[in-house]
């Protein structure tokens, strides 16, 4: 009898927080956790952070881009800040994949233009009047005297713009921003330019030697090297340009260096091109960089050859992004040069000597 009133006297006196963990529920592996108050479930947690985050891509893809919503000027002078119309004059084709397209402006808005905008390599961003899309494009000669400004463009799979050129004829309009600088030409700054291009990457260098290079008064001691490559001898650039670089280039081979590469080609190809990607020992010997071989007599009698000073060199790579990382490693952030890599780097290029445009 007493031991029975001590034990009812004991569970009397036992923690309230005993009898709380005996009577709250269990818990299994297969039970959700307990959810504190105010606390917002995961699966709520995770459906809101989804909806946040699909609404930030939202706003950042489709809200319009202030250059495609840039007005359109046709007497102004030309500006990147806003649109200029212009006439095709031309679309030939010259190749299975490329045209070269002619635009005409108005003489007038070339007097009222700024000349200095247009020096050394520029571009200009067309406008894809269809699905609002523009994309770069260097023009070969630049702007003429009589407003003419000739492309070469080639048409991709998935290049909206490029495709949408392909299909204008004569009379139709086409708009424009222009002129935006890709690279500025330093006077009596190097002493050798190494230009590496690839496909349509060419045209910033015709451009260059439309400008700078066929005028041996501008740094008539600089000499310049072209390594160009494309997958095959028809999607080579124009004949019309090639040409006139050649017999520049036989007339001035201390000024200008022509070398074409192919990835393949027929047996009945020019003797000039090199069947083959562009590579290091390519560049090298291109630009210089090869050290002679000394005779064994002259190693035995100590003869040394006198050291000479190093050469002042920029490269320029222009091309589709797989040779440009090749050659001199991917762009930064937000498209910024980035480090030098790929075979401009195993060369011990500086960065302040390489420039991707």
């Amino acid at each position: 009898m007493q031991s029975l009133a001590g034990s009812s006297l004991r569970r009397a006196l036992r923690p309230a927080s005993q009898l709380i963990r005996r009577n709250a529920p269990r818990r299994t592996l297969s039970s959700p956790p307990i959810q504190k108050p105010g606390e917002i479930p995961n699966h709520k947690r995770v459906v809101t952070i989804t909806v946040a985050f699909l609404a930030g891509a939202s706003f950042y893809f489709f809200l319009p881009d202030p250059t495609r919503a840039a007005p359109t000027l046709e007497k102004a002078p030309l500006s990147p800040r806003y649109f200029t119309p212009s006439t095709v004059v031309s679309n030939e084709e010259t190749g299975p994949n490329t045209k070269l397209l002619r635009l005409s402006v108005p003489t007038e808005v070339i007097t009222a233009s700024d000349p200095s905008g247009f020096q050394s390599i520029w571009s200009v961003f067309i406008k894809d009047d269809d699905i609002q899309v523009e994309r770069p494009y260097t023009p070969l000669y630049g702007l003429d005297e009589h407003g003419h400004m000739l492309f070469w463009i080639k048409k991709y799979p998935k290049g909206e713009v490029g495709r949408w050129l392909h299909t204008k004829t004569p009379g139709e309009k086409i708009e424009f921003r222009a002129p935006l600088s890709t690279w500025n030409w330093k006077n009596d700054t190097w002493d050798e330019v190494v230009i590496i291009s690839g496909g349509t990457g060419f045209a910033p260098f015709y451009q260059l030697f439309h400008s700078v290079i066929s005028d041996p008064s501008i740094s008539p001691a600089t000499q310049f090297t072209l390594l160009h490559s494309s997958r095959n001898p028809e999607e080579l650039p124009p004949a019309s340009l090639l040409t006139s670089l050649n017999d520049f280039s036989e007339k001035h081979p201390e000024r200008l260096k022509v070398n074409l590469f192919v990835d393949a080609a027929d047996e009945d190809r020019s003797s000039s091109l090199h069947v083959k990607r562009i590579d290091r020992p390519s560049i090298e010997s291109a630009a210089g960089l090869v050290k002679p071989v000394v005779p064994w007599w002259r190693k035995i009698w100590g003869h040394r050859e006198p050291e000479l000073p190093p050469k002042r060199r920029m490269f320029l790579v222009c091309g589709p992004e797989p040779m440009i990382n090749a050659v001199a490693g991917p762009y930064g952030r937000n498209m910024s040069q980035g480090v030098v890599g790929g075979i401009l780097a195993e060369m011990g290029i500086k960065s302040s000597e390489v420039y991707k445009l």
